[in-house]
């Protein structure tokens, strides 16, 4: 299974756009998240020759303005989308959608999407003492399941672990934000060594993660961390 990286910060390549948010395809039909700005997200999509005609669905993780911004450009286009929202994202965001004609799907647990794609339905988070209800993606392959995060809100080692409690299976991959820039380095060590405990075998980890933990990612893991850059293709 496929993930092609079209929305995030990093870049090797100076034609496109870099941002705050993420965006990421899987198997070029479930886009996940839209970046923060819809005009860079479709000029990706233009340059990087993605089939925007070929998508099926959206997943938003969660409703903030980097996570949502380039689902309108995007519904412009294909307007007969299905939108994967969490039921206590906002009423705005909810008939935004609908003026759309698009099919908003409210997920309070864990269902399939598509043929070895799930979302985990809404999990609670909380962000700046209010809560907040984010979803996260997780695909089944051979080789073990991917979980792929917006921002890790309700916390990544909560996801995880509710990944494996209803998959009960193993975790080949972890990728998106992990939400860790405002946390110090022993915090940031801790998740580390539950990743661990948990049977992680590899990290993705970008956007809200922060240029700190990142390192300590990429220095735990080694040949096992992988870095995002937009335009890459991770094959899980």
């Amino acid at each position: 299974m496929q993930i092609k990286i079209i929305y995030d910060k990093e870049t090797t390549d100076k034609n496109l756009n870099s941002g705050w948010g993420v965006a990421f395809l899987i198997e070029g039909k479930v886009l996940f998240d839209s970046g923060e700005n819809g005009e860079w997200l479709m000029d990706n999509i233009k340059k990087l020759n993605i089939d925007i005609d070929k998508l099926e669905s959206v997943v938003i993780s969660h409703d903030h303005w980097d996570h949502k911004g380039g689902l309108w450009e995007v519904l412009k286009k294909r307007p007969n989308l299905k939108v994967y929202a969490c039921p206590n994202f906002g009423k705005e965001f909810k008939n935004k959608v609908k003026s759309f004609q698009s099919q908003l799907v409210e997920c309070d647990k864990f269902i399939p999407l598509a043929e070895g794609i799930y979302t985990t339905g809404e999990i609670k988070g909380t962000y700046f003492f209010k809560d907040i209800a984010e979803q996260s993606l997780v695909l089944e392959t051979a080789n073990g399941l991917t979980i792929i995060t917006g921002c890790a809100h309700p916390g990544i080692i909560e996801i995880v672990k509710q990944v494996k409690q209803n998959m009960k299976k193993d975790i080949y991959l972890v990728l998106g934000g992990f939400h860790l820039m405002d946390k110090t380095a022993d915090f940031t060590l801790s998740v580390i060594n539950e990743f661990k405990e948990l049977g992680v075998k590899k990290v993705a980890p970008t956007h809200c993660t922060g240029e700190t933990a990142i390192k300590s990612f990429q220095k735990a893991y080694q040949n096992d961390f992988i870095p995002v850059n937009i335009g890459q293709t991770i094959t899980v």
